[in-house]
């Protein structure tokens, strides 16, 4: 009766491959959970922790304002209505917010918590990579081959211990983006709602989740014209879209108290103050110094290639060709398969948001980091890529033996990834694919996200015995957000005194590729991954 309930997808798998799947994912969490307390705190985590405090004080003050009023953790924090940043959404963040205002955790705990929290959730984004992938090629072997390798991408793992930007909001897209594939798959009116549900939950951890409903009104405008012929069927996909539709704005407002005291308005304003956000500061670009507000249109896209594995993105280039020669060859049919409509479903997951930031001029910084939402379609996408090789592979020796060699380099090279994280660990952050250490120090920013002052300061400890250890950075704040997840016994040994006259000087070379000058003190310890020279201890007397 059980197997009789399951979505059709799900029902030719033996207990022996539920029990393998099971596995893998097991693994996985046991695999974060033993290597969670490793990663440095991020320069926007102590912001996130008072973007969070913001918005518990204003639900706590409307439930219980006395309670609220007596409690220390509140202290400094901004009312919601002057906070400045009140309109970004903190549905991931709040949380934690209560977590930390219940239970009074100290700085260490709440940043270890934070981080089993966003590995969890990529944890998720894992799954629903897995689910589409099974979906689109009908073998749970290809769905756990997909999400291996948005595992094995080892910007995207550094960044799931401590991202709870970029990475969450990754996560959260990919598993709104998979409950709009599993309605499409089996189309019901609680799939409508699971996807209603999805998409909200997306646009409550950033507003650009509205690419995500406008990618599933166009899925669903696909589906009335090319999934079916009936009459019927087109009046209840009308009827899901209605239903997905209130769903979405339902839960988006319940899940974005910005919206609360006026979620018309005030979901416009939060638009235009997206569309009109301007960081003006310079980033490290191809050697040069470049002003965010003039970014060349190829600064994304560089930053994707030399990032990502080169076998991930040659497949995606073969992935994408190979459906393009389908849809040229005969759109029709091609758009008439499910399939055909998932393959575009993921181009245009990819190209939408891409060409929105190419188009538009938006600002993004720190690489391309505000499109990691993107890079679960580029793997599925490589994934078809492959697929194709092997399917081709098939029908002619000669292709064969073609896709077996590919099959030994595309093998060779996640081995060699697999190697290169392990030796990095815990920064696997700064990885470069193809860049030769010297050209990626000369070319590209660093550990941007600072989270290698950690085992700076870490060194720190170890070989100097003095009570009192004074330490300066050119961004203080990743000194204070590092030294927060340390013991409070370590921590409570530093101090940041720019002023002293022994000072140690930490930095993480982001946008500084050339050396430091001797003012600074003595190089005393340098922290390398892959050769890469991310962060230098400075020593002045």
């Amino acid at each position: 009766m059980e197997t009789a309930r399951l979505p059709p997808f799900l029902k030719t798998m033996t207990a022996r491959q539920t029990a393998y799947v099971r596995a893998y994912f097991v693994a996985v969490v046991l695999l974060g959970l033993f290597i969670y307390r490793d990663y440095g705190v991020s320069w926007d985590e102590s912001y996130d922790r008072v973007q969070g405090l913001v918005t518990a004080k204003y639900i706590l003050s409307s439930l219980a304002p006395h309670w609220t009023e007596n409690r220390t953790v509140f202290i400094g924090v901004p009312d919601f209505q002057t906070y400045l940043e009140n309109d970004h959404g903190a549905l991931f963040h709040t949380p934690f917010a209560f977590i930390e205002v219940l239970l009074g955790v100290d700085s260490r705990t709440f940043y270890l918590i934070k981080h089993v929290g966003v590995f969890l959730t990529f944890v998720l984004g894992l799954w629903s990579m897995y689910a589409m992938a099974r979906i689109r090629f009908s073998s749970w072997k290809v769905g756990l081959f997909a999400c291996t390798l948005l595992l094995l991408s080892p910007r995207i793992f550094a960044d799931a211990f401590y991202n709870s930007k970029d990475l969450v909001f990754l996560s959260v897209f990919t598993f709104g983006v998979y409950t709009l594939v599993r309605f499409l798959h089996r189309p019901t009116l609680a799939g409508a709602v699971l996807m209603g549900f999805g998409t909200a939950l997306t646009t409550d951890i950033r507003i650009l989740g509205c690419v995500l409903f406008a990618l599933a009104l166009g899925m669903l405008f696909l589906e009335v014209v090319f999934g079916t012929t009936s009459k019927a069927h087109r009046l209840f996909l009308g009827k899901a879209a209605a239903c997905y539709c209130a769903t979405t704005i339902v839960f988006t407002i319940i899940g974005w108290p910005y919206l609360w005291t006026g979620p018309i308005d005030n979901f416009f304003m939060a638009f235009e103050n997206m569309k009109r956000f301007r960081f003006d500061a310079e980033v490290l670009y191809l050697g040069q110094l470049v002003p965010t507000l003039h970014l060349p249109w190829h600064y994304a896209p560089v930053w994707i290639v030399v990032t990502t594995p080169v076998a991930y993105t040659i497949s995606f280039v073969v992935g994408l060709f190979s459906y393009g020669f389908q849809l040229l060859r005969n759109a029709l049919a091609t758009l008439r398969t499910l399939e055909g409509r998932l393959d575009l479903l993921f181009a245009g997951w990819f190209f939408v948001p891409l060409l929105m930031v190419i188009l538009l001029h938006s600002v993004i910084y720190d690489g391309w980091r505000h499109l990691y939402f993107i890079y679960p379609a580029m793997i599925l996408l490589a994934t078809r890529g492959i697929y194709a090789v092997w399917r081709a592979s098939q029908r002619q020796l000669l292709l064969k033996r073609v896709a077996l060699v590919l099959a030994m380099l595309v093998g060779a090279e996640v081995m060699y990834t697999v190697v290169r994280m392990v030796k990095a660990h815990p920064n696997q952050q700064v990885f470069f694919s193809f860049l030769s250490a010297p050209q990626a120090e000369q070319l590209f920013e660093r550990d941007y996200w600072g989270v290698s002052y950690r085992k700076g300061l870490e060194w720190i400890l170890a070989h100097d015995t003095s009570p009192l250890i004074n330490v300066d950075s050119p961004f203080p704040i990743l000194l204070e957000n590092n030294l927060g997840i340390l013991k409070p016994a370590d921590r409570a040994r530093f101090k940041i005194n720019p002023a002293a006259k022994e000072v140690y000087y930490l930095t993480s070379y982001r946008a500084h590729p050339e050396p430091y000058p001797a003012s600074v003190g003595n190089e005393v310890h340098a922290v390398r991954t892959n050769g890469i020279k991310i962060l230098s201890v400075f020593y002045r007397w």
